[in-house]
This record gives C-alpha cells, structure tokens and sequence, in this order.
C-alpha cells in the first residue's frame, strides 16, 4: 500500500463520492478508482459500500480509516520533524481564529507576517472555540487563536494580549451620563449579547453575573455590528472587545465607556496541540502578533475574565 492510496480512500470516505474525491485531491476519477481497488485488493476486503448514495464505509473500513489518518498524520510529522530541527520558518501552516478575533486582528497582523516570512503558506479559517479545538486534536489545523483558559490537557496556551472589555452606551440610555463604568452600574440592565456558541458572550455573561442580573436582551446574532445598531436604536446597551472600537465612527464613538480599573478583559491565545511540531512558524506567529499587540492595547491594570 501507499500514502498516496491512504490519501485517495480517505477523501472517499469524507466526500462520499468517487468523483468529488478526486476532485478534492486534483486527480481523475478512474485514477482514484483504480488506487483504491488496489488497496482493497491488497487488504482482501471491501472498505465501501458502493450501492449507497452517498456511498458508505463497511464495518472494517471505518476501523481501516482511522488508521490510515494516524498513518498519514505521522508520515506528515517527518517533514515536520525536519523543519523543527533545522529551524526551517516555511511550508502550510492551517490557523484557525474564533469569530470575535478575526475581523480585528487579522488585518493587523498577517501583511506583516506574510512579508517577513513568505515561505509560509497560511490557510486561515475562522471558527469557534469548540470546532478549533476539535480540528488542533484530529490534525486538521496546526494553531488556533483564542480567548482562553480553556484547562485542556492537550492544548498548549500561549497567551498573545489581554483585551479589555468597553461599553457602548448611547443616550439616552441611563448610563450614557457615566465617564466611567464599574462592574454593579450593570445590575438590572438589559445588555445585547451575541449568540450562544461565541466565547464572547459567556465572557459578557459573566461580567454581568449579580444577583440581580436577569434582563439579558438575548439576541441571536453573532455581529457587533448588530448589536450597535440596535443599541442605536434604544434596545439597550452592549459591551465590546477593545480592538473591536478603534474603527468606529466619531459619532458611534462618543458612545463608548471604559470600566473603572482594573477593568475586565479577555485573554487572548495562540492555541496548538502538544504533539506539535511546527514550532519555528508557532514562535514567528506569536512574536509578530505580540509587537504589534505592545503598540495597539495600553492598558495597565486589568482583571482578566474566566467564563464559567
């Protein structure tokens, strides 16, 4: 058998579906055909069900499967072991950013990464906390960017900044009168949050965590945009991450309201898992967000915020 043949059946069972296999893996459809019925001929078993639409894995195949991802997972740790030694910055690096990040962040950063090190070649994704996660653990992505602690066992956490959370608070909102906010000016105030499954809106839950907190504005949407034209609108006040409020407009920007220190704030993370081995792009990444993060987030007395 070969990696090639491995990589071939393995696009079969994620496509379900010869052709769309081999247009996944840039080759033709009898070419991927045939380098699978090899395989099975060499194994003396059938790994599909091809009477199915779409078509399915047998019983040993999706045993057959799982192996061959920890067969190619590894042939893939070779070249990565290279590079690590070597201290080699270049070759496909996946990285994927949690929602709440990505719009801000990545424009800040990755010019200046491309540039100094074009022998990366970057796939970026955006997801959330839990699907990062998931695809750092089944090989799928090389780092994450996060808001953390996530107390897994498994991931490496490497912090990157501390963003503080601001209110946006527009008139003639009870608290627009305030310069500054403290933690208990949120009790019985209803707040637009963002949806569940971001990360963000457990943070914000948790800041607003009082007694007498139960007026949460549940809104489902995953936009700050969002949630500023409706704050706009009269239907409450919102919190935003820091970085999130530098590209307001003037106007939306009279709105804003900083906490009374130490303010709250999200702790932001390069995430990978331990068995990683592209550690020279892991150490550039990070060193570049930092520098850039040094001059973009001055704030000296923080309390970081931990989401149940």
């Amino acid at each position: 058998m070969t990696l090639t043949q491995l990589q071939y059946t393995i696009a079969v069972a994620e496509e379900g579906n010869f052709t769309q296999a081999a247009e996944k893996c840039f080759v033709t459809q009898p070419t991927l055909s045939m380098q699978v019925q090899k395989l099975e001929d060499e194994l003396g078993i059938k790994l599909f069900n091809r009477n199915t639409k779409p078509i399915t894995l047998t019983t040993i195949g999706e045993k057959i499967i799982d192996q061959a991802k920890m067969i190619l997972k590894e042939a893939n740790r070779m070249k990565d072991i290279v590079s690590t030694e070597k201290g080699f910055v270049g070759g496909n690096f996946r990285l994927g950013i949690i929602p709440t990040v990505m719009p801000t962040l990545l424009p800040m950063f990755l010019n200046t990464f491309i540039k100094k090190f074009p022998k990366v070649n970057l796939k970026i994704e955006e997801l959330n906390t839990a699907a990062i996660i998931e695809e750092l653990k089944n090989g799928k992505l090389d780092a994450g960017i996060a808001a953390t602690p996530l107390d897994d066992v498994k991931i490496i956490e490497k912090p990157l900044y501390y963003e503080p959370f601001v209110g946006y608070i527009p008139e003639p909102h009870p608290l627009s009168k305030l310069k500054t906010l403290a933690l208990s000016d949120l009790e019985k105030m209803d707040v637009l949050v963002l949806e569940d499954g971001h990360c963000f809106r457990d943070h914000v839950l948790k800041i607003c965590q009082t007694p007498n907190f139960s007026h949460t504005f549940n809104l489902k949407s995953g936009s700050f945009e969002t949630l500023i034209h409706l704050a706009n609108d009269g239907l409450g006040m919102t919190l935003l991450p820091y970085l999130q409020t530098r590209n307001l407009t003037p106007q939306n920007a009279k709105n804003l309201r900083s906490f009374e220190s130490p303010e709250p704030a999200r702790e932001i993370s390069l995430i990978y898992s331990k068995s990683q081995l592209k550690l020279p792009i892991i150490e550039s990444l990070s060193a570049t967000i930092e520098s850039l993060m040094r001059g973009a987030i001055k704030f000296d007395n923080i309390k970081v915020v931990t989401p149940n």
